[in-house]
């Protein structure tokens, strides 16, 4: 069987994605969503009911409008990798101070999947709050605590 990486992470606005000071950042959504959608290793990525941003799509059990959502779908773990870190998204990752708080506990959750298959977000979120439970394990861990596929 064949497995692909899925990545959930959250983060907290600073400010709400309407006012001037998240601009820039809502901004820059379109094009860093299509340079994902684009990138080589690329699978799914969730959306708002329009195709618009998952930044607009509550996380499941929580009632917070400053929490965002990213929550997407890879080959591999180097294909992740290679779009956070060595592509124009990384210039918006070395600024995310700029829009958002910092987390004081994890914020990303990595897991793998059966290829073809789309975890609900609920399951998704659920893998998060199992990350902050229990620290990183094979079913729920970071970019940097990396588990290998199965099999």
């Amino acid at each position: 069987m064949t497995f692909h990486l899925a990545q959930l992470n959250v983060a907290r606005l600073n400010q709400p994605l309407d006012h001037d000071d998240t601009a820039e950042f809502v901004d820059a959504l379109d094009s860093i969503n299509a340079l994902a959608e684009s990138s080589l290793g690329f699978v799914w990525r969730l959306t708002d009911d329009a195709g618009q941003s998952s930044s607009y799509v509550p996380l499941p059990g929580e009632d917070d409008p400053l929490l965002i959502v990213n929550y997407s779908i890879w080959e591999d773990l180097d294909a992740l990798r290679q779009f956070v870190f060595r592509t124009a998204h990384v210039d918006y990752l070395r600024r995310r101070r700029e829009w958002f708080e910092k987390p004081a506990e994890p914020s990303t959750v990595l897991w793998w999947t059966p290829a073809g298959t789309i975890p609900t977000l609920d399951e998704a979120s659920g893998r998060l709050r199992a990350l902050r439970a229990d620290g990183p394990t094979a079913e729920a861990w970071t970019l940097s605590t990396s588990f290998p596929a199965p099999g």
